[in-house]
């Protein structure tokens, strides 16, 4: 009979679980496992080997294995999934044990579980987590918020399993409440733009200039060993080379056009328009990928509506460059548009986030890590009330030298119907965000006109409505 006492305890035995599990174990944890699935638990059993670890179907044999005060971790499905398995444990555990949720929880779901669990003191931590089933078994970037004196127990181990860049753990404590799966969420919205901006990079360079999957492979491969160098730019290059095993075509080419999603990236748009802050390539990139699902729509829409003839483009060499110019630039505005969105929660929600901080751990093991990841640290750490990383002068200059480019990458787009609109807002975002003028004036004058709703003028204090002559001439 199994009598050992361990460190640690997982529900939720599948690939992530299991990887992580593996990882905190290599790194000195002992970890207990539970997961109804009794071929999960015979999995996690086989490939702990001789490591100090072990799993039960039995959820009573799960819990007394466990040292007290007990530190818990979720990794099971998000929602109702992750409620019923925190109802099962409250009646079962002692003050002063935690639960850490380490899913793709909704920060308002974290809120409320830690107000539920607040009455019978047990602790609750939301954990944002990012790397996927490599980065769990050999290093992820690691997002905790909650209680800081229990981010303090734990500290080693986080440390010890997460990602390292120049022998720096990629996870901090980021704040109370919420904020770990807050910044979690950000992250996988500012995700969702870096990939949409990649996709029409690839649609261009495709369909304008011609280039084949080897071609394809070759720039991606090539931006990645400069100033774009990201996870995302490495396995795009990757992704160019993989030969699908039904068929002699490149895979890529075999895969439906249709993109899915979890939902992280329209959490982040719900929450940046309740805060009113403008994150309009992130927003783009949800829509698109909603737009993506209306395949047969699409395919009717072809034949039905016309574009403008292919414009003639000679230079692949020309085309691949201003790509290059095009991508980095629109990277740059999805990062400072997640960061501005962070801000602004921050102040919202009391989180108490620190830009400079949050940057350093998405450097490695998050599925977003880049070079550029570096320059954001720095610029953070220069001026930690920076309002906006595009008024830092690193990046603002960058910006400047590179927007020629982009103005005629989107130009070429759409002299050949080529759907652009990530690249696009990122150009919007930019002009709009250094224009000292905007026409909403003329909104604000629209608004008064047809439903009294006031404005504010130019020249003096107080707020206005005007009797408007209704007279059409």
């Amino acid at each position: 009979m199994n009598t050992t006492v361990y460190d640690y305890g997982m529900i939720g035995l599948g690939t992530m679980g299991r990887n992580l599990a593996l990882n905190m174990s290599d790194k000195g944890n002992s970890v207990m496992g539970y997961d109804r699935n009794e071929t999960q638990v015979k999995n996690f059993i086989t490939e702990a080997g001789n490591r100090t670890m072990f799993a039960s179907t039995s959820l009573s044999q799960f819990l007394k294995a466990l040292k007290t005060p007990r530190a818990i971790i979720l990794l099971v499905p998000a929602g109702k999934i992750t409620d019923d398995v925190i109802n099962e444990l409250k009646p079962l555990l002692s003050a002063n044990d935690l639960i850490m949720d380490f899913g793709n929880s909704h920060f308002t779901d974290t809120n409320r579980r830690i107000e539920q669990l607040s009455s019978s003191k047990i602790h609750f931590m939301g954990v944002g987590i990012s790397g996927g089933e490599a980065g769990a078994r050999f290093g992820p970037s690691i997002m905790p918020g909650g209680p800081q004196e229990m981010y303090n127990n734990i500290a080693p181990m986080l440390q010890s399993v997460s990602a390292k860049v120049n022998n720096e753990p990629c996870v901090t404590w980021l704040g109370p409440g919420s904020a770990g799966h807050y910044v979690k969420m950000v992250h996988n919205g500012t995700e969702y733009g870096l990939m949409q901006l990649i996709a029409e990079t690839y649609h261009i360079l495709k369909t304008i200039g011609q280039l084949n999957n080897n071609e394809l492979h070759d720039v991606f491969a090539a931006w990645n060993k400069g100033k774009m160098q990201s996870y995302l730019i490495e396995i795009t290059a990757s992704i160019f080379l993989q030969q699908d095993e039904f068929t002699k075509n490149s895979l890529v080419d075999m895969i439906l056009d249709a993109a899915k999603q979890k939902g992280t990236g329209g959490w982040t748009t719900e929450d940046a328009i309740n805060l009113q802050v403008p994150i309009p390539v992130i927003d783009t990139a949800v829509n698109m990928r909603n737009l993506s699902a209306y395949k047969n729509e699409r395919l009717l829409a072809q034949q039905k509506l016309q574009g403008p003839k292919a414009a003639a483009f000679h230079s692949k060499h020309e085309l691949i460059e201003m790509m290059e110019q095009a991508l980095h630039f629109s990277i740059i505005t999805v990062y400072a548009q997640g960061m501005a969105l962070l801000q602004a929660a921050s102040k919202k929600y009391e989180y108490g986030l620190q830009p400079a901080a949050i940057a350093k751990i998405w450097r490695g093991g998050c599925i977003i890590r880049a070079a550029l990841l570096e320059d954001i640290h720095t610029a953070y750490t220069k001026q930690p009330c920076l309002l906006n990383l595009m008024l830092d002068d690193n990046f603002s200059s960058g910006l400047i030298n590179s927007q020629k480019q982009i103005r005629n990458a989107i130009k070429i787009a759409t002299e050949n119907g080529i759907p652009a609109p990530a690249l696009m807002m990122a150009l919007a975002y930019y002009d709009s965000y250094r224009s000292g003028w905007l026409p909403a004036n003329l909104i604000q004058a629209q608004r008064d006109f047809f439903g009294a709703h006031t404005y504010e003028r130019i020249d003096r204090e107080g707020i206005f409505h005007t009797q408007w002559n209704t007279k059409v001439k």
